[in-house]
């Protein structure tokens, strides 16, 4: 669904008034499909979920205080270039998703940044590495194949994106509405992995969460909190991670990951200073 195809929806449930903060409420998307695959018939480099990462020469697996961590996925980025519709994402190169293999990681303590990695390699020949004799078998995950299409996406909370919110009690009520078969019936029940657009949030918001617990901040009456939060609209989502049973990713009890980054260092292409969040029921 494009914006024309939101500001029908917004029409359809009475929301005509709202259709003036599409603008900052719909966001693109780039919506991943998985395919199980036998990943002995994959070529080394390819976009996936779980298997095992190909990896340029030289790179290590990360760990998390000398434990591996999980292969999550590793998107070859010419592959999703055509579906980048702000074209925010590098042109080229391979970013690869780590997560703790414990699973102990919820991005809620600034000593959590050891949980996860995000690497990034501009041109590589990537070859398939070997698994750590020490990450448990409950730790990896099946290989997926993965198919793209652009999706635009709608906040859970529209006030966080809207700076002068003037939305009636029964507006929110219609937009709840809107988001509870959003795009569609048959896709809401899906499962949402995507990268870049909004978070199919589970709990709270996550933008102050990243601000401040990225900068060691964890209380909001931190004297440090009220500076910091200026920079919370900076952060934007870079990876939804769905679980999924088929594959064997279990997040939580049915929940998703979420890997975040600043605009400034997405455009900077600096993918180590991302944040992770981990939701669910």
């Amino acid at each position: 669904m494009d914006k024309a195809g939101i500001e029908a929806v917004f029409e359809k449930v009475g929301l005509t008034r709202l259709k003036k903060d599409i603008d900052a409420l719909a966001r693109p998307s780039i919506r991943l499909t998985l395919t199980k695959v036998d990943e002995s018939t994959l070529q080394a480099g390819v976009s996936k979920f779980g298997g095992v990462p190909d990896l340029p020469d030289g790179t290590a697996w990360p760990e998390k205080k000398g434990q591996p961590q999980s292969f999550i996925a590793q998107i070859r980025l010419e592959d999703v270039h055509a579906y980048d519709v702000d074209k925010v994402l590098p042109e080229k190169g391979t970013l690869w998703f780590f997560y703790d293999a414990a699973q102990e990681t919820y991005g809620d303590d600034p000593a959590d940044r050891e949980g996860w990695s995000v690497l990034f390699a501009m041109s590589a020949a990537p070859k398939r590495a070997t698994v750590p004799a020490k990450l448990a078998a409950e730790s990896q995950f099946h290989a997926s194949l993965l198919s793209f299409a652009t999706e635009y996406t709608l906040p859970q909370d529209p006030k966080v994106e809207i700076t002068a919110f003037d939305w009636s009690e029964e507006e929110q009520k219609k937009y709840e509405q809107i988001l509870s078969t959003f795009p569609s019936k048959e896709e809401h029940d899906t499962l949402h992995n995507r990268l870049l657009g909004n978070p199919d949030t589970i709990q709270d918001d996550m933008h102050i969460q990243c601000q401040l617990t990225s900068h060691g901040v964890t209380d909001a009456d931190d004297p440090k909190a009220k500076e910091l939060a200026k920079g919370t609209m900076d952060w934007q989502l870079l990876l939804q991670v769905d679980s999924n049973e088929q594959v064997g990713m279990h997040w939580g009890s049915s929940g998703m990951l979420y890997y975040w980054i600043t605009r400034a260092d997405l455009q900077a292409q600096q993918f180590g200073a991302t944040w992770l969040v981990l939701q669910s029921d």
